[in-house]
């Protein structure tokens, strides 16, 4: 029998060298390692438990700091908790639980029963029982006709149609105790592994997204390998409730829904109004003066277009189609085929390359209900859209150019912390994306290089582009270390070729241009939900819908209070007048309620003397000084 070595990285950075004979496993070769629980070599995860395969010659175990590993141990919490509920309740039917960003969910058929808050308590109570009985972990490989006889016993006839549907001659099962379910792994080793479990929620959802078929119950649940990290996780999660903008929104009035006017569509009040007025002028000046050429396109476009962009044929279930006098119409789920019929207005040449549209375009997807929330899930929102027409050896310096402008704009509203990641396609399966491997390799290559140029890290997740060409995503980073997807720099072979558009090369001849999507914001209404709640509405005195709030002692300080709000307005700065009849007390209380950033207290002294007495929100009273004073100290925190 050959003799073989291995070399073990453990979490702790330790390298251990291990030569033996035979098949054997890394739990073989090391017993539990403490804090890991899967192995992963040459970007492949394998469970520890199982045969180490014959080509690997290094391993490291990864614990739950590793992202991958995370990934892995909330995938195996969900198993547990469909253990659970499958010992409750045996004749849930279950289908599919994935890790999410933050924990997991698990959706299951109840049969049309739905999940009251004491089915959850005891859901998660039987899931810590399971935990703490520390089941073994076991794989099991089958071929797909046993697997589907196998679960067709058990009456799990979701499972079966997703064993027909992957169409493959072998399948993959996980046991841990008296409980199986279909899963190509990997997972962690026993389930004693898992020491804080907690069901958080659930909420309804349908087969495969799709309200036609049957409708499940979603368990939502988070579980950490330490009670601390729950308590910490359980902290957050109350700040978060606490920074929920919705409840912001509705306590300082910037915008609301309407059921008359049907779901997942914004109103902006007054207050909300400025704000994003405020964004967007101070977007719309940073891309003019960046290069960019502001455009405006129609919210409703023939139904020809869309035939064209493919929309029709693999979007239109998002889209917002009807007829009329015999022509087929849609609501624009997207800027860019508009964008394009602009770009083809003329014959353009190779020196009019990069040309850069931007648009501030508004765009309606019909999003199921049950995803709708707050801003943050609409069917009606404004894309910080742009579309960049360059030639292939201009891809790289565009590239650039975006993520500068990214950094700089995203930095002005406080955001300094990002997370990258660059999705390419999978080679191996070359035969799923347009384009050919050159065109692929050049891009790749050129957003590679404009991001190491811009000093961004990355990751790269390969087999995870669009069939139409790479793509850079931007992830910010919020006050409560909160991942929020916003930036997206995404390159397209598929739409000019679509559309033919195409430029006049140095050779004469026509040549089909590059194009870039992309987005700063992603959209103007998440932004602006992420901004509330990175600021928990408390924001910066530029973006304040109101910046100062004059408060009159008496109603004959009044006319002074107007006086005072009149000048600071001619400057430029938004202000109100509280001239309620109500306690002076009373009215700072308020104005601190509803995040007023400046309060300026006028009485008889300060209406002889032409001065205001100041107070901060958060940091109370900060004297008393003449206006002109106080106005230089507005216009140096703004600018």
């Amino acid at each position: 029998m050959p003799v073989k070595k291995v070399r073990i990285r453990f979490p702790n950075g330790k390298i251990k060298e291990y030569t033996f004979e035979g098949k054997k496993s890394v739990l073989d070769l090391v017993g539990d390692p403490e804090g890991g629980f899967v192995a992963k070599s040459d970007d492949k995860l394998f469970d520890l438990f199982v045969p180490i395969p014959e080509d690997v010659e290094f391993i490291d175990i990864l614990d739950f700091n590793d992202k991958e590993g995370k990934e892995v141990f909330w995938h195996s919490s969900a198993h547990i908790l469909a253990q659970a509920v499958k010992r409750l309740y045996p004749e849930a039917k279950l289908t599919v639980g994935p890790p999410i960003e933050n924990g997991f969910f698990y959706d299951i058929d109840f049969g049309g029963k739905t999940l009251k808050p004491e089915d959850l308590k005891k859901i998660e109570e039987e899931a810590i029982r399971i935990c703490s009985e520390d089941y073994k972990v076991r794989r099991e490989e089958m071929s797909s006709e046993n697997a589907k006889e196998f679960f067709k016993k058990m009456n799990e006839d979701y499972k079966v149609q997703l064993i027909e549907e992957f169409g493959l001659p072998v399948v993959s099962v996980y046991w841990q105790g008296e409980f199986v379910d279909l899963c190509r792994g990997p997972h962690i080793h026993r389930t004693g592994i898992v020491k804080s479990f907690k069901v958080l929620s659930v909420s309804s959802a349908y087969w495969k997204g799709d309200p036609k078929n049957p409708s499940l119950q979603r368990i939502y649940g988070i579980s950490f390998p330490t009670q601390e990290q729950m308590e910490e996780y359980l902290n957050l999660l109350e700040e978060a409730k606490k920074r929920d903008h919705r409840v912001i929104g509705r306590e300082l009035d910037l915008f609301g829904f309407y059921e008359e006017a049907g779901a997942g569509f914004v109103f902006w009040h007054p207050k909300g109004a400025i704000m994003r007025s405020i964004i967007e002028d101070y977007w719309k000046k940073e891309h003019i003066n960046s290069g960019y050429q502001l455009v405006y396109t129609p919210h409703l476009l023939s139904g020809k277009l869309w035939e064209i962009s493919g929309h029709l044929s693999y979007y239109s279930e998002n889209m917002f189609v009807f007829e009329k006098d015999e022509q087929i119409y849609a609501v624009k789920p997207m800027n860019c085929p508009a964008h394009i019929l602009i770009y083809k207005s003329k014959v353009r040449s190779y020196r009019d390359l990069p040309i850069r549209f931007c648009e501030l375009g508004t765009v309606y997807r019909y999003e199921l209900s049950g995803v709708l929330h707050g801003l943050m899930r609409v069917r009606g929102f404004t894309q910080d859209d742009a579309h960049i027409f360059a030639m292939p050896e201009q891809l790289e310096d565009e590239v650039r150019g975006v993520l500068n402008l990214m950094r700089k704009i995203l930095r002005k509203f406080g955001f300094e912390d990002f997370e990258v990641e660059l999705s390419i396609w999978d080679p191996d399966k070359s035969e799923k994306y347009m384009g050919t491997p050159d065109m692929w390799e050049n891009a790749i290559n050129s957003l590679k290089n404009a991001l190491e140029k811009e000093g961004l890290e990355y990751a790269v997740e390969v087999g995870e582009a669009a069939f139409y060409g790479p793509k850079i995503d931007v992830k910010l980073k919020d006050a409560l270390n909160r991942r929020w997807q916003c930036t997206t720099v995404q390159v397209d072979f598929n739409l000019p070729r679509r559309f033919e558009a195409t430029y006049k090369g140095p050779d004469g001849k026509d040549h089909y241009t590059v194009m870039i999507h992309r987005a700063i914001f992603g959209s103007l209404e998440r932004f602006l939900g992420v901004l509330i709640e990175h600021y928990a509405g408390d924001f910066p005195l530029w973006i304040s819908p109101v910046q100062v709030r004059v408060i009159p002692i008496k109603d004959e300080i009044n006319e002074y209070a107007y006086k005072v709000k009149s000048i600071l307005e001619r400057e430029g700065f938004r202000v109100e007048v509280d001239d309620r009849n109500e306690r002076l007390n009373y009215k700072i209380l308020d104005a601190e309620k509803h995040k007023i950033p400046y309060m300026l207290i006028v009485g008889k002294r300060e209406r002889e003397n032409g001065t205001v007495s100041i107070r901060k929100r958060k940091e109370g009273d900060k004297g008393v000084m003449r206006l002109e004073e106080f106005l230089e100290i507005l216009k140096s925190e703004v600018s």
